[in-house]
């Protein structure tokens, strides 16, 4: 599928930045411009907003019911376009083509269910302390025009996660997308234009990520902001909202342990793990990174680890059979090359991998690191990429105690056939979200966020539509 040079959304319209300016967009496989991307400006955000602060006042005064068919319709689109849709993703993104459909048809079933939910917003009505003459009600309204800031890795997944939650509580949008992964969110955007979405409803910008969130956050129009990215800009974008009074939603970096048990089933734990370690070549906030492995078994789990790492065929996302494709761009082949280094040179050993693949595109091969000491930046910074970092532990305190020990708090995973352990892991382990004896299965119903320095929120289940929503009392006196 050719791909398209991708314009701004703005005010119901497709077009061009007002000044012409655009951002070049490479394919990671082959490293190579494939695209153009608009390039917004401040009269691009002062047009979107205008419409958002319109799109809302349409959009807010909606039945829910009404709504929710504008939303179930956009994700029947999803559907019907997945395969186009993939295509794209892979292009500019790099994952499997596999990958990239499945992300298209999440997507569908995301919108699905918070159209549902968002037809059960509900007040209540309070008993009053003495005159019955008074009706005491609690109300529960959209909080406003919302600002979304998305990130690569997942440029679909990350921006309905958001809007679904948003739309579906009755709330406009403004997509701050990534300049990387454009046409995907695009996309995504054009299916709920289609499905009649209302002018000024949903609206996507590309360009500056400083400039676009400096105005945005501050600005009055704007009642809610969410983000997903790393912990240092959340924090800037948390202190800038702050200032100004903004309701926030923030998914953050994670830094996922991985607590192997000594009653584990080895087998499981390699299989389980590994493929989400390795799923979108490691760059999932929520991969699991940290290892810990009881030392009865850990020479055990590594040897399967590193087999299952050399049956992966990585190679370009759009062939047939690939299950690892490239790193989205050349920073994250850096990256792998300096914490392998690192790790080295403080005693780890290379067990597979390590090293790029070829010099076009950016290819890195699964790794495996065992022996890695608690002082490598591996085990202590976010590698982001196809990096499996073992070390073994004693007891499962210890291990727990390791899992906790970073200010990182999105994701953990534990294998284990003890109720017993599963219970204290569950009870102890400092994440917002616990896989035990499983891959990470996220769906619309269930939380998804994190804790402690991974964010505060959740872009999952009820707890996600009430970010969108603002909770007012109000007593009617009868005379």
């Amino acid at each position: 599928m050719t791909y398209p040079n991708t314009q701004l959304f703005i005010a119901g319209v497709w077009r061009d930045a007002s000044d012409g300016k655009t951002i070049a967009v490479f394919n990671p496989a082959t490293g190579k411009e494939i695209g153009r991307v608009a390039h917004a400006g401040i009269a691009d955000l002062d047009l979107a907003l205008a419409a958002a602060q319109k799109g809302f006042e349409s959009w807010r005064d909606m039945p829910a019911i009404e709504r929710a068919r504008i939303m179930r319709k956009a994700a029947g689109l999803m559907r019907e376009r997945a395969g186009a849709i993939a295509a794209l993703l892979t292009q500019e993104q790099g994952k499997p083509l596999v990958e990239a459909k499945g992300e298209a048809m999440a997507a569908a079933d995301i919108i699905d269910w918070f159209a549902d939910e968002g037809q059960r917003v509900y007040g209540r009505l309070v008993p009053s302390r003495g005159n019955l003459a008074m009706r005491q009600m609690v109300l529960k309204d959209p909080v406003g025009p919302v600002a979304a800031f998305t990130p690569w890795n997942f440029p679909i997944n990350q921006v309905v996660r958001k809007m679904a939650a948003a739309l579906a509580a009755g709330c406009s949008m403004i997509v701050k997308a990534a300049e990387e992964t454009p046409a995907a969110p695009a996309e995504l955007i054009r299916a709920f234009a289609d499905a009649g979405a209302p002018v000024g409803v949903l609206g996507l910008v590309y360009g500056d990520p400083a400039e676009i969130s400096n105005y945005l956050i501050p600005h009055p129009v704007i009642r809610k902001i969410t983000f997903t990215g790393s912990t240092p800009v959340g924090k800037q974008l948390a202190a800038l909202a702050g200032k100004h009074m903004k309701r926030v939603t923030m998914e953050l970096g994670g830094h996922a342990p991985v607590i192997v048990a000594e009653d584990a089933d080895v087998a499981l734990a390699v299989k389980a793990a590994g493929a989400a370690k390795f799923r979108n070549a490691g760059q999932v906030c929520i991969s699991p990174t940290r290892f810990l492995v009881h030392e009865s078994i850990a020479k055990e789990f590594t040897a399967a680890m590193v087999t299952y790492s050399q049956t992966l065929k990585v190679g370009d996302g759009a062939v047939e059979g690939t299950q690892m494709g490239p790193l989205a761009n050349p920073r994250r082949v850096t990256a792998m090359a300096e914490f392998t280094q690192d790790a080295i040179k403080h005693g780890a050993t290379v067990a597979h991998g390590g090293a790029r693949i070829g010099d076009a595109g950016n290819f890195w091969q699964p790794t495996v690191l065992a022996d890695v000491p608690l002082h490598a930046k591996v085990f202590n910074d976010e590698p982001f990429g196809p990096m499996a970092a073992i070390r073994s532990f004693n007891t499962l305190e210890d291990a727990i105690s390791e899992a906790n020990r970073l200010p990182f708090g999105l994701a953990g995973y534990a294998f284990t056939r003890s109720l017993k352990n599963a219970d204290l892991l569950t009870r102890r382990m400092e994440v917002g979200m616990l896989w035990i004896n499983m891959p990470a299965m996220p769906s619309a119903e269930m939380p998804f966020g994190g804790i402690k320095d991974s964010g505060y929120g959740s872009e999952g289940g009820p707890e996600a539509m009430e970010a969108y929503l603002n909770t007012r009392a109000v007593a009617v006196m009868n005379v």
